[in-house]
């Protein structure tokens, strides 16, 4: 007889069905069609890397105004909007071609799936760890944000499959339905009320963030800006690999992503301020993975960019929760805002850096490996 369900982790449930729909799909779903686009005609190459660019600052935008509109709106309110503006934003970008606005068209629409993806990030994972027992918390939050993960293994599958049979309109199309089908299932499971205070964290005054832990983390976001953009294109025109086998390489990132934050909560319980070290040390790798000549680089440069690149919110996640407790949300907010404002200013330099050199990928991942090993050398330090 199968066990039902633990009720205790449907909000996790839907935390993770939500950052499958908005960050999984709605953000890193852009990366396998990125070739499709500039191969299709739809974008040249430089446009295609600023349209993910733009991407990175609707996502800042979303976090700085995550704590506000879940303050405005409530957190189960604000979390149906995000998921509704992800949605609503690839449906809008399958008009494209019949669109007379051509690439701000799909400027705007990036820029609002970044959006939801901010104020959904910003708002999801406190929300749930204050509705999760002490105990749980590290599983909670891996939980939560392998969603990532398992949403990038999703639209590996899915976009080749789409472009493939009824072109980018149908990918757009397809994916903006497949983030409300996730709608429907985390709308009835969203976080409540917090925990009662006897088993919560003892309420305490406004508290510190480690400085290391929150610059390593933002080092991380911009280092990860060069495989979080450009590593389906690596495969599929640096290569000559094809748009499927961008797929495929994109599939090795989701299955990263979900071992990293799966493993990154617990991690992050049980080896303190050692496990950001080790995240760095992965993230590193797989950059200079990707700058290897041969394409059996590019699959593992895939594996260990997911693991580190999403696995590393978890570990950051736990970390602060463990030195901030009550005062996490507005902590993680403001991580989250640094992560994002990383990811723009270094998504539109890297933009720049990958028209000049004439569409070449060496500049953008050497650029991406130096501010990983900055990362690195920052997170040894953490206090």
């Amino acid at each position: 007889m199968s066990r039902a369900p633990d009720p205790a982790l449907r909000p996790a449930l839907a935390g993770a069905a939500a950052l499958c729909a908005v960050i999984g799909l709605a953000r890193f779903g852009y990366v396998p069609l990125f070739p499709a686009l500039v191969a299709g005609g739809w974008v040249g190459g430089g446009e295609a890397g600023a349209l993910g660019a733009i991407n990175f600052t609707g996502y800042l935008a979303g976090a700085l105004l995550g704590p506000l509109v879940g303050l405005r709106l409530g957190t189960r309110r604000a979390l149906d909007a995000g998921m509704a503006l992800a949605a609503l934003s690839f449906l809008a970008s399958a008009l494209h071609p019949a669109a007379p606005w051509g690439f701000p068209w799909l400027a705007a629409w990036r820029a609002a799936a970044g959006l939801a993806g901010g104020v959904t990030m910003a708002l999801v994972g406190p929300a749930v760890q204050a509705v999760t027992e002490p105990a749980r918390r590290g599983r909670a939050g891996g939980l939560v944000i392998s969603g990532v993960g398992a949403g990038v293994v999703l639209a590996s599958l899915l976009v080749p499959a789409l472009v493939s049979t009824g072109g980018l309109s149908a990918a757009w199309a397809g994916l903006g339905l497949a983030i409300a089908a996730l709608w429907a299932f985390a709308h009835p499971r969203w976080p409540g009320a917090p925990v009662a205070p006897s088993t919560a964290a003892p309420a305490t005054g406004p508290t510190r963030a480690p400085a290391s832990l929150i610059l390593a983390y933002t080092l991380s976001a911009a280092g990860m800006a060069a495989p979080m953009v450009y590593l389906g294109d690596l495969a599929a025109r640096g290569h000559g690999m094809g748009v499927a086998a961008a797929g495929l390489v994109w599939a090795f990132f989701g299955l990263g992503g979900l071992l990293g934050t799966l493993s990154g909560g617990r991690a992050a319980d049980r080896l303190g301020a050692r496990a950001m070290p080790l995240w760095m040390a992965a993230q590193v790798a797989a950059l200079a993975a990707a700058l290897l000549p041969h394409p059996a680089a590019v699959p593992i440069a895939a594996l260990l960019s997911g693991f580190s690149g999403i696995g590393i919110s978890a570990v950051a996640l736990a970390r602060l929760r463990a030195a901030t407790g009550a005062d996490t949300a507005r902590h993680w907010s403001r991580a989250t805002a640094l992560y994002a404002g990383a990811q723009a200013l270094t998504g539109y330099a890297l933009a720049v850096l990958f028209a000049w050199a004439g569409d070449a990928h060496a500049p953008v991942f050497l650029a991406g490996l130096v501010l990983s090993l900055a990362g690195l050398i920052v997170a040894r330090r953490e206090d």
